[in-house]
C-alpha cells in the first residue's frame, strides 16, 4: 500500500471575495477535505492562502476555490503558485489568518 504524497500549493483568488464568508467558507471547505493551512483577505481585495495535505484532496479544494467559493461570491480567476511536494505539513489546522 502506498501513501498518497503531500502537497503545498499558494492560492489567490479574485473577484467579489471579501465581505461575503469567504473565508469562513474556505476554512470550513478545508477541514472538511482534511486539509491544513491558512486565508486571509488582502489589502488589494484578493483572497490569499495555503493548501497542504494529500494531492487529490488539494485538486478538490482548488475546484471549489475557482468554481465554488462563498455564496455570495463572484470569482473572477483563481491563481495557483508554488505547487510542490512536501514530507510534513507546515500547519496543524486550516485557520483564518487576521491583519
Amino acid at each position: 500500500m502506498t501513501t498518497e504524497e503531500n502537497i503545498s500549493v499558494d492560492y489567490e483568488i479574485f473577484g467579489r471575495v471579501q465581505g461575503v464568508f469567504f473565508r469562513k467558507y474556505t476554512q470550513a471547505e478545508g477541514k472538511k477535505l482534511g486539509l491544513v493551512g491558512w486565508v486571509q483577505n488582502t489589502d488589494a481585495g484578493t483572497v490569499q492562502g495555503q493548501l497542504q495535505g494529500p494531492k487529490h484532496k488539494v485538486r478538490q479544494m482548488q475546484d471549489w476555490l475557482k468554481s465554488t467559493g462563498s455564496p455570495k461570491s463572484q470569482i473572477i480567476r483563481a491563481e495557483f503558485k508554488n505547487e510542490k511536494k512536501v514530507d510534513s505539513l507546515d500547519h496543524s489546522t486550516f485557520k483564518i489568518v487576521r491583519p
